[in-house]
């Protein structure tokens, strides 16, 4: 792998390479501030400021060759509009032919500025983090706190790039009036219906959402599936091989992660009911919902190993898992045995393969339709469900065949096991098995050597403030002659080997994110799980009316995404989305405790809501931040941050189904708020935190 200093350096445009952030000698000068407070020659606070002034001097350097580059763009702008005003007088076909042209290649010159501001945009975040890791974290929120939101702010100048969009904006409407209408003039702003197809505008276009975080619908629905890109941009855009690329294989992984999902939530609405006509009590249904979440914890580990070697195989044993699990849990009415029933949704858990589907997305599909992939893959999420609780509510029967009983309680099972053979012959017969390249067989040939220094980011948060004498020593070795060879160590994206190791990659951002992550999948877990007990006992619900609620919940994913992703994110940074959102759903959870007065249907239904949106808007954001954030080593492997964010949301839920079984022995009367309480603490931590990690979230 090649070190971030080196691929940064590759990737510069030669003739710019005096203005660009100078990482080298800032990483280099972090390593004298430890050796300097050591002997000490400095303190921290003379230590803040001279990093500070030095980190000034870089952005204000950047910014000044930043605004040069837009007016030499506007000023070849402005001499084109003078030719454009003179071929309005006299259309000529060639000419016009030519200003196209012209306009086309200012705007390959504003993508490469755009490139310019990305790359020095990525190496002050990286450099903000160096100094963290190595002094603690408090630079990167002071500095943030003290600069972006000035009004001279010179830090927004690169990560909001303020200006460009005139630029943008005139290139697109030129060519726009130019764009196979020759001669006709029709304006963008007057014929918005009109598509500009443009290579150059449409990269323009996807290079300036990159850095202004800025999304639309399908960018943020895609973010929900946390699929990491590249971290360093490149004008040519990179490819996965794709021979490797097989669209009925994908189709194939969206179905399966569909089915699954209806597979989980399809017993929601029965499953107290069925814990009742087994001889357990109502709130038992927990204990049934989160026994295929104590095996998922598990199964994502073994499935994303696998996933390494293969993709069909573990699709293949799934399947037949899943397949398994679904008539055990169908046939425990007719055997009389919650164990039966226990074991036969164990079994649906350890038929888990979204590690598999969301590894297939990362490694196998071309990034031209990656974001189209990791959109499909929550919208099969959401749209499975809204399905399941809604399939449930239309098994409404009861009839026996050769002693097997179907009902409402048993046919969630019988269903899912059909479905799920018919799947298995589907996968047999249409899935392709792609060519599993060497991307990670190099690591560990590098890794069996021991490093000459430790790898900074295998320290995390146990980094002491100053090097021992071995890494000083060490780390002056590497200054002298090995500074390629040390970032490679130190930048290294090699692909951890354990959860411990991953662990370690975790900054306190990063923890609070994963909290965060927890929170909500709690807090939709006791909403979602306790839902037929609860209305149950308040309002003598039925299956088929808690199966509507349910399914109306989900149905809410899509519209509120649509919101979110197409308006909202694009007027708001995504840390004050983050911290709205969690406010919201303390709300919808206070919202949802019964006092005094008399509890209504109003008040659970919309309580319920408020929770249920917040918490699903709160996810996207959250994982389009933890995918910015999180340490690039985490992109790949067995243990990526894919894993991280799906083992903190299962276990929650786990304790989440817990919590219910274990309240419900007090009784259903308490029920309700003694689950609410935990999920209102939770909350409340989550948002204190992120008060106090909100700077390192930029």
């Amino acid at each position: 792998m090649v070190a971030f200093g080196k691929k940064l350096k590759e990737r510069q445009i030669q003739e710019w390479q005096g203005y660009y952030i100078n990482y080298k000698l800032m990483k280099k000068r972090v390593r004298q501030y430890a050796q300097q407070i050591e002997n000490g020659a400095l303190d921290r606070r003379q230590v803040l400021k001279d990093f500070s002034r030095m980190l000034d001097n870089q952005i204000e350097k950047i910014v000044l060759f930043l605004l040069e580059q837009q007016g030499i763009l506007a000023s070849r702008i402005a001499k084109l509009g003078e030719q454009h005003n003179a071929l309005q007088q006299q259309p000529d076909f060639a000419l016009i032919s030519e200003l196209r042209e012209a306009y086309r290649a200012v705007g390959q010159d504003l993508l490469k500025l755009l490139f310019f501001v990305e790359l020095n945009a990525i190496g002050l975040r990286k450099i903000l983090k160096k100094f963290d890791k190595r002094f603690g974290y408090q630079f990167t929120d002071y500095y943030v706190k003290t600069r972006a939101n000035h009004p001279y702010s010179q830090l927004q100048q690169v990560f909001k790039h303020v200006g460009v969009g005139a630029v943008v904006g005139a290139i697109s409407r030129n060519l726009g009036d130019l764009q196979d209408r020759q001669g006709s003039y029709l304006s963008i702003y007057d014929q918005p219906s009109l598509p500009l197809q443009d290579p150059v505008v449409d990269a323009i276009k996807a290079a300036v959402d990159r850095l202004t975080h800025s999304t639309n619908f399908l960018n943020f629905l895609a973010q929900h599936a946390l699929i990491m890109q590249e971290e360093l941009p490149s004008p040519a855009e990179e490819y996965v091989d794709d021979q490797r690329y097989h669209f009925m294989s994908l189709l194939l992984n969206l179905a399966n992660t569909f089915l699954y999902m209806v597979n989980t939530y399809i017993i929601v609405p029965t499953a107290d009911n069925y814990s009742l006509s087994l001889g357990a009590a109502a709130t038992v249904c927990g204990i049934v919902i989160g026994a295929m979440a104590v095996a998922q914890v598990f199964s994502s580990v073994y499935f994303s190993a696998w996933s390494n070697k293969s993709y069909f195989r573990p699709l293949i044993f799934s399947s037949i898992v899943l397949l398994l699990g679904n008539i055990l849990y169908a046939l425990a009415y007719d055997f009389n045995s919650i164990w039966v029933l226990l074991l036969g949704r164990l079994f649906c858990g350890l038929g888990s393969a979204r590690a598999v589907n969301r590894r297939y997305i990362s490694d196998c599909v071309p990034l031209r339709i990656r974001m189209q992939a990791s959109a499909g893959f929550v919208s099969a999420s959401a749209l499975g469900m809204a399905c399941g609780p809604a399939i449930a509510g239309l098994l409404q029967t009861n009839f026996t065949i050769y002693g097997i009983t179907f009902n409402e309680d048993t046919l969630p099972g019988w269903v899912m096991a059909l479905a799920w053979l018919v799947y298995l012959v589907w996968l047999g017969i249409s899935f392709k098995e792609p060519s599993h390249e060497p991307k990670e067989t190099q690591a560990p040939q590098e890794s069996n050597s021991e490093p000459a220094e430790p790898d900074e980011l295998e320290k995390g948060l146990n980094q002491p403030l100053l090097l021992s004498s071995k890494d000083k020593q060490e780390d002056e070795d590497g200054d002298e002659e090995c500074e390629e060879s040390e970032e490679a160590l130190e930048e290294s994206r090699r692909p951890t080997t354990s959860i411990r190791s991953a662990y370690r990659l975790l900054t306190p951002s990063v923890k609070v994110q994963l909290l965060i992550y927890f929170m909500l999948k709690f807090v939709m877990e006791i909403l979602l799980s306790e839902s037929s007990v609860i209305t149950s006992y308040y309002f003598g619900w039925s299956t088929s009316s808690v199966a509507i609620f349910l399914a109306c919940l989900g149905l809410t994913v899509l519209p509120v995404n649509i919101i979110v992703g197409s308006y909202i994110s694009n007027m708001f940074e995504d840390r004050q989305i983050l911290l709205a959102s969690e406010i919201l759903v303390c709300i919808g959870i206070i919202g949802s405790f019964h006092v005094f007065i008399r509890y209504s249907v109003p008040q659970y239904v919309i309580s319920g809501l408020i929770m249920f949106v917040s918490a699903e808007v709160l996810e996207g954001v959250n994982l389009a931040l933890l995918s910015r954030v999180m340490s690039s080593r985490l992109s790949r492997g067995t243990y990526n941050g894919g894993l991280l964010s799906t083992e903190a949301g299962t276990i929650a839920r786990v304790i989440a189904d817990a919590t219910i079984t274990l309240v419900g022995y007090l009784g259903e009367n308490v029920l309700l708020n003694l689950t609410l309480l935990p999920s209102l603490i939770i909350c409340i931590c989550s948002i204190i935190a992120t008060c106090f990690t909100y700077n390192s979230l930029y």
